[in-house]
């Protein structure tokens, strides 16, 4: 009784499992479709981003040198603290020019005098030439000296001119307001005018300038962009940039470009452009080297996809589009740059089409799929 009893048990359990392998038509049982979240491909404008090396600079660095030679006394400003135009910041031994200036004063008095004696013989001679009292050379002898007399006064008078002046170069002021540098020469230092007559430098941090370069190949592929209209930008003087510090964060303040070179350097093969910002507080130092952004490049009706989207096959990049009966057909596409975490699309995909981003990897073409939200799509998203 008991066998019977196990064999009709075992009968069964065939019977179950057989029925199981079979759908309810008595054909091969088939796997549900995979789990998949798409995207719908819809164009927009999309900023292109450009980002450059650059180095700040001031919007005026000027270099202050030595005019006269002499005895460095003191310098009377601090160091890398701001300097106002006009502030006397070293001053070179004044003594020898203020004799200088003496001696010059004592000439023009001297050929002042001169001027005044020559003139008087003049006057003197005047009425006896016309008395016929003195001779017409005489006359024209004493008239020459006063003339000569006067060109005396003239040069002494630009000799003392300029022993002033070379006075006032002692005292070396600043040309303009900005930040300073380190002191070159200490006191006590000979300094001469020169090439080696540099004291310090200047630079006006307010506003600042930012320099940068835009290598060749990306102008010709900027221009042929905006060529072909796959490319709308501003006008160079127009155009605004960002700045991304060296610790990654971004710079409070944007620039603007107000230069942009119509040549290409040689040597480097790029374009020299400069913005200037405000540099509001002088947070920004010239020397200092940043990441520049370049804003007001977009590409019209663009089509971005997740980088997860997008695929590698034998035959190039690719991704899964879901058709209207939800089966999935392999696309062959061509992709531009990355812009964030983005691919843009440059061609393959039509607006509305719907895209596989989550659950790739178990999509076959010719397969259906089921479409689920991203929330839902738990094992879609860990596949893929």
């Amino acid at each position: 009784m008991n066998r019977r009893r196990l064999a009709a048990a075992l009968f069964a359990a065939t019977l179950a499992s057989s029925a199981c392998s079979r759908g309810p038509a008595g054909g091969a049982f088939s796997p549900p479709p995979p789990e998949v979240t798409v995207i719908v491909v819809e164009p927009r404008d999309v900023e292109v981003p450009y980002e450059f090396t650059a180095r700040i600079e001031g919007s005026r660095e000027v270099e202050v040198r030595a005019r006269v030679s002499g005895i460095l006394l003191r310098r009377t400003y601090d160091e890398g603290r701001p300097v106002r135009a006009g502030q006397t910041l070293f001053l070179i031994d004044p003594a020898p020019y203020r004799a200088e200036v003496q001696v010059a004063e004592a000439a023009l008095a001297e050929a002042d005098a001169g001027r005044t004696r020559a003139e008087r013989e003049v006057e003197r001679l005047e009425p006896l030439l016309a008395e016929r009292a003195t001779s017409r050379k005489s006359h024209d002898d004493a008239v020459s000296e006063a003339e000569q007399a006067r060109a005396a006064v003239l040069s002494a008078r630009a000799r003392l001119d300029q022993a002033k002046l070379d006075l006032s170069y002692t005292e070396v002021e600043a040309p303009i307001s900005g930040l300073s540098s380190r002191a070159a020469y200490s006191e006590g230092s000979l300094v001469e005018p020169g090439d080696d007559s540099l004291l310090t430098r200047i630079s006006r941090v307010e506003p600042i300038w930012v320099r940068f370069s835009l290598p060749d190949s990306t102008l010709l592929s900027l221009r042929r962009g905006i060529a072909e209209g796959k490319i709308a930008s501003a006008a160079p003087n127009e155009l605004e940039i960002e700045l991304v510090l060296a610790d990654g964060t971004l710079h409070a303040e944007r620039g603007k470009v107000n230069f942009s070179d119509s040549l290409i350097d040689a040597a480097t093969g790029s374009v020299d452009l400069r913005a200037e910002l405000p540099n509001a507080g002088g947070a920004l130092v010239p020397g200092q080297f940043v990441r520049v952004r370049l804003l007001g490049v977009s590409r019209p009706a663009a089509i971005l996809l997740p980088q997860r989207a997008v695929l590698q096959g034998q035959q190039g990049k690719f991704v899964w589009v879901v058709g209207s009966d939800d089966t999935a057909e392999m696309r062959p596409i061509a992709v531009g740059d990355w812009i964030g975490r983005d691919w843009l699309i440059d061609s393959g995909l039509a607006p509305g089409e719907r895209v596989v981003v989550d659950g790739t990897v178990k999509v076959r073409p010719g397969s259906p799929v089921k479409i689920v939200e991203p929330a839902s799509a738990g094992t879609a998203g860990a596949g893929s």
